[in-house]
């Protein structure tokens, strides 16, 4: 399985997307500073996940979520309280 995912910073509010084939694994280097992206920006959490058969459908599903902003503002509308949760 694939894994498109959406953590955000607890201490800045910021969303940071992503897709991996191992989610628990990418989680725990995101929280231990091994991604420089995100390494400034701990701790993180996950809020939001898609499962994929196909790694090219994950690699569509994360780029249209970063650089297409009505995919990315129709889900932030779908997952709001998750949102608020922080």
């Amino acid at each position: 399985m694939f894994y498109v995912y959406i953590l955000e910073s607890v201490n800045d509010n910021k969303i940071y997307i992503g897709y991996t084939n191992d989610l628990k694994k990418r989680i725990i280097k995101h929280n231990n500073k091994k991604v420089k992206s995100t390494s400034y920006r701990l701790p993180l959490r996950l809020i939001y996940y898609e499962a994929y058969q196909s790694e090219i459908d994950a690699k569509v599903r994360e780029k249209n979520l970063k650089y297409f902003g009505q995919a990315y503002s129709r889900l932030k509308t779908r997952i709001a309280n998750s949102l608020k949760t922080c």
